[in-house]
């Protein structure tokens, strides 16, 4: 992947997307669809604070260079080019490194690469808003990570010792409302790229159930859990939990003539997403997933309704 010309000084008004702009850098090499969103989310955003003053101007048009750049590199990734098969990308992306911080966390192993996922897992759940509106559960996920990684890094800066799991947090206590939430005293840079601890490809299976994983979310099978050396702490790994296959809705097979059912254009929208979601989730092994999913395809495809 070619070198991307630098970006001038951040502009003052910018500081909100500094950190996914950061994040963007760590996945140039690592994850560059990643990369790409992350700019094209922070892009976005400028136009949306401040598209007039020079030094804004300025900075814009390189962070556009960029991003031209980018998409002519990845021009023949499905990635980049539809947007459906980008956001299954990318949500699946965050939803593994939140659960990697998650078991991190149930487990009781609390450093700094567990920390940095939670907030960069927060981040990536602000870029899927590219695609349109976060679900519910996606909004839930980045309120949970953002006020995960702010408590335990306090705790730590403290000399106090987290309490693991999901616990503390209201679900009227909005910790969003501060753009830069436990972010200032993070990680400045990347675990190293040998650390299983921020490699989604090699994050473990959870068992988190406090909040809804959203389809195709999951992370990949047979893969042991890993501790960066730097946390002391003796490396686990945690058996496949056997999968339970959905049972599958009899009505469904029932048929059904295509002149009594009209879909709409976002029908088949939505159909076509869940289909790539369930393809998502099978690169994954996760067949449960794969099911639920096409079994919502095939019924919003032969009634009309979800």
């Amino acid at each position: 992947m070619a070198a991307l010309a630098p970006l001038p000084p951040l502009p003052p008004q910018f500081k909100s997307i500094q950190h996914h702009l950061r994040t963007a850098q760590e996945h140039d090499k690592r994850d560059p669809v990643v990369a790409y969103y992350c700019r094209l989310y922070a892009m976005q955003t400028g136009m949306k604070i401040d598209s007039k003053t020079p030094e804004c101007r300025k900075f814009l048009s390189k962070l556009m260079d960029q991003l031209e750049a980018l998409k002519k590199q990845l021009g023949d990734n499905e990635a980049v080019s539809q947007e459906i098969v980008g956001c299954a990308h990318l949500e699946n992306y965050a939803l593994k490194m939140f659960l990697y911080a998650d078991n991190e966390d149930r487990a009781a192993r609390f450093h700094k690469n567990m920390i940095k996922s939670f907030y960069t897992a927060s981040l990536l759940i602000d870029v899927l808003t590219v695609f349109g509106e976060l679900t519910d559960e996606n909004v839930k996920h980045r309120k949970y990570a953002r006020w995960k990684a702010t408590y335990i890094h306090n705790c730590l800066k403290n000399g106090e010792t987290p309490q693991a799991g999901p616990v503390g947090i209201e679900e009227d206590n909005d910790v969003e409302d501060s753009e830069d939430v436990g972010a200032a005293s993070l990680p400045a840079q990347p675990p190293p790229p040998s650390s299983a601890a921020y490699d989604p490809s090699s994050m473990p299976p959870s068992g988190y159930t406090g909040v809804q994983i959203p389809p195709g979310a999951h992370a990949p099978a047979n893969t042991p859990a890993e501790v960066p050396h730097s946390a002391g702490v003796t490396a686990n790994t945690i058996q496949p939990t056997p999968q339970t296959i959905p049972a599958i809705d009899p009505s469904l097979f029932s048929t059904v003539s295509p002149g009594d059912i009209r879909l709409t254009p976002e029908d088949f929208a939505r159909a076509q997403k869940y289909c790539k979601y369930a393809g998502s989730a099978l690169q994954y092994e996760d067949v449960s997933t794969a099911v639920q999913n096409l079994q919502k395809a095939l019924k919003l495809l032969t009634t009309g309704r979800e």
